[in-house]
Order: structure tokens, then sequence, then C-alpha cells
């Protein structure tokens, strides 16, 4: 018994010693906390396509798009968090490796299909806008495509490489996409958002940088898929 070390007999000073954050709670229910946050995230996505998708009244879109705004950014704060606490409290879990992708595709190409509606006019645009000869948001639905055809084919490309037991973890062309993409769509927002107040000039300016943060997005979304093709035959060849 004297062999016994310190972490041993204090699981929370072996998780200080391993660099990992102690829970606040008790260890059975702390490791299910990511898995509520991945939860809450399909939920709060839920209440994001409503506001993008019900009509609102010209007086109301300013507000509309500013607490779609929100509504989104919470979102993906709830995606950076719960992946946080998972690696720290060492609460990963079959659930999570399955539902935190699956919220994620959800919010963001759930976003450019809706957004990629035809004369999207769910909130009604400054007449600024349509002045300026813009797309109401700049997507169209080939665009939405490509990203959705670019995570089936991810998927199945992992589904394949771990079935012949292959370690097939995301990508840094994969994160660079996600982060991208969350900007182009908040830029998407801004532009009816800030479209009332501001002058024709930096309107124009702003559509053009959401113009291509959108194109951006396509980029790497391309690079992405090309970049997994490229290690799933490097894998399987190996």
């Amino acid at each position: 018994m004297g062999n016994i070390s310190a972490g041993e007999n204090n699981p929370a000073g072996a998780d200080a010693a391993a660099g990992h954050a102690s829970p606040p709670v008790g260890r059975g229910l702390y490791r299910q906390v990511p898995n509520l946050i991945t939860i809450g995230r399909l939920v709060v996505t839920g209440l994001f396509f409503v506001l993008i998708t019900v009509p609102a009244a010209p007086s109301q879109t300013v507000f509309r798009a500013w607490l779609s705004l929100l509504v989104f950014t919470l979102a993906v704060i709830s995606d950076v968090l719960d992946g946080y606490l998972a690696r720290s409290w060492r609460g990963e879990s079959v659930f999570g490796r399955v539902v935190d992708p699956f919220a994620d595709k959800i919010l963001i190409c759930g976003a450019f299909v809706f957004f990629s509606e035809p004369g999207w006019r769910a909130w009604p645009l400054p007449p600024a806008m349509a002045a300026l000869h813009y797309s109401s948001t700049g997507i169209y639905a080939w665009m939405a495509v490509v990203l959705i055809a670019r995570e089936f084919l991810v998927t199945g490309i992992r589904a394949l490489a771990e079935g012949q037991g292959l370690d097939f973890r995301a990508q840094w062309a994969g994160k660079v996409k996600m982060v991208v993409q969350c900007a182009a769509i908040i830029a998407v927002i801004l532009c009816p958002a800030l479209g009332y107040e501001l002058r024709p000039n930096n309107l124009q300016i702003l559509l053009m940088v959401r113009n291509a943060a959108i194109w951006l997005t396509l980029a790497v979304t391309v690079l992405s898929a090309a970049q997994y093709i490229w290690l799933a035959k490097k894998l399987i060849h190996s």
C-alpha cells in the first residue's frame, strides 16, 4: 500500500499532473457536459434556421439580423467549448465523435442551403443593396452543393480508413475551412444588419468583403477535400 502514489489516491491531482483541467462536478456527470453542450448546439441551430427563414417586417430587419448573428455566434462558441471540455476533462465519447461533427455540418451546410434560396427575402433588404445590384446573400445553390458534397466525400473516406484500423483525424485544412465558413456566414448576416446605416460606398465595400469570404470558403472547401483524398490514398497504400 505504501507504493500507491498521490495521484492514485487523488484523481484530481493526477489530472492536474497530466495537464488536464479539474472538473467542477462528479466524475460520472462531468463527462456528459460536452455532450449536453453539443445537443444544445443542435437546438440553437434550429433557432438560427427559424430566424433566417421566417419572414420579418421591414422594421424588424436590423433586429432580426443582429439576433441571428448572436445565435449563430453562440452556436460557434459552443462548438469550441464542447471540444475543449471533452479534451480537458477526458470526456471524449462515441456520442461526441458522431454528433459533434454532425451538428457542425448541419449548422454550416444548413445556413448555406437556406441562404442559397433564389431571391432570398426573409428579411426586407436595404434599398441600397438592390441599387448596387448585388445578390441578396451572394450564395447560390451550386455553392451549397459543393459544401455538402465535400462533407459526404470526407465522411465516406473516414469510414473507409477507420474501417481498416487507420487513424484518420481532422486535418488543418478542415479546421481552417470551418473558420472561413463561419466568417462567410457572419459577413452575409452583417450586410442587412448594417445596410440601413452604411453609406453606399461603405456598403459596397462590405458586400465585396462578403463575396470574397464566400469564394474563399469554396476554395478552402475544395482544398480540404483534396487534402483528405491525398491523405486517404497515402494511408491506404501504406
